[in-house]
């Protein structure tokens, strides 16, 4: 089903059972990979004849990453407004637009209650420290960071933060194992702020840019709220193949960047500017969705662009157009 800000089930997207995922990342990607690869019926689940069904469908939460407004420039408060009017029931906010909130002395817990009694959960967060890079000195101060970045995530109820390879970049590909060693640190650091940073795929870095890196690092760091951040463009930029999504469990990914992009430039000329409407370009998000319904993902596909074309339009109108792009992919391939 699609949630929206009203909090009812849409049209023919009745609530159903959450696929299970109880054996974690690794024991899951078998399971998930033979869900969303099988055609027709599923034993014991309805469906159109032809279509491959799970049995457990997915459930989607359609949010809004600020980068989709940074351009315009507006408070904090003013974007979960816009967001709500949209009809959006997921946030993915900046820490920077946090900071920039508490530094004018104003309330993160008001921001968080604004949150809730506009019906949107903050399923992720944007901040950048340097996690994964071999110095320790510079890894210490990026811990301490990350720290304080979940705090405030914390205090507007927020429940993850992007932890993308900062730092690491343009420098030859550390040992994942280490990186992973490296990620569990900052697990355990999320263990205690009751925030779980993920795994970020960043398609132009050397480090993290592919699904199976940000996948090798997630299980090797056994713990059990790892999980991965992808992000179409991210793919795409750094040559994953999309099919690659079907071999993970729902635990695995819980927040999806969307966005599209187009056929030219050419994938390594690619730039974040590209990124345009998911549908508007010829990424195949129908495919990417359809696995993931079927596979049983709890997830929130974040509307992340950074268009400079959409920076000079009406704020609403970029968002509810964004908003009903991704709405009408899902009902797309559930038949509605």
């Amino acid at each position: 089903m699609i949630e929206k800000r009203t909090g009812k089930v849409d049209g023919e997207f009745s609530r159903r059972e959450m696929f299970s995922a109880g054996a974690g990342l690794v024991a899951g990607m078998a399971a998930a990979g033979r869900a969303s690869g099988s055609e027709g019926k599923a034993p014991g689940a309805a469906g159109p004849p032809g279509r491959a069904v799970a049995p457990g469908a997915g459930r989607f939460i359609l949010g809004l990453n600020t980068s989709t407004l940074r351009g315009h420039k507006l408070p904090l408060v003013d974007e979960i407004a816009i967001a709500a009017k949209a009809g959006y029931r997921g946030l993915e906010p900046w820490v920077s637009e946090l900071e920039q909130h508490a530094a004018a002395g104003k309330s993160l817990e008001d921001v968080g209650k604004q949150l809730r009694d506009a019906g949107i959960s903050v399923e992720s967060a944007i901040g950048f420290f340097e996690w994964i890079v071999d110095d320790d000195g510079r890894r210490r101060k990026a811990l301490e960071t990350a720290r304080q970045n979940m705090e405030l995530v914390r205090k507007i109820g927020g429940k993850r933060l992007a932890a993308p390879p900062v730092g690491a970049t343009n420098a030859p590909m550390p040992d994942l194992l280490r990186v992973a060693e490296r990620y569990r640190a900052l697990l355990e650091i999320g263990d205690e702020m009751g925030v779980v940073p993920e795994v970020e795929v960043w398609g132009f870095s050397k480090t993290l840019g592919r699904l199976g890196e940000a996948a090798l690092v997630a299980i090797e760091s056994h713990h059990p709220s790892a999980c991965i951040l992808p992000d179409v463009y991210h793919l795409h930029r750094g040559g994953s193949d999309f099919e690659g999504v079907k071999l993970l469990s729902p635990r695995a990914i819980r927040v999806f960047h969307m966005n599209d992009y187009p056929s030219s430039p050419a994938r390594e000329q690619l730039t974040d500017e590209h990124r345009v409407y998911p549908g508007d370009g010829i990424a195949p998000l129908k495919a990417l969705i359809r696995d993931l319904d079927a596979g049983g993902f709890e997830v929130m596909l974040s509307l992340e662009l950074f268009n400079r074309r959409y920076w000079n339009m009406d704020p609403l109108t970029v968002a509810r157009t964004g908003f009903e792009k991704m709405e009408a992919l899902v009902r797309s391939v559930r038949g509605g």
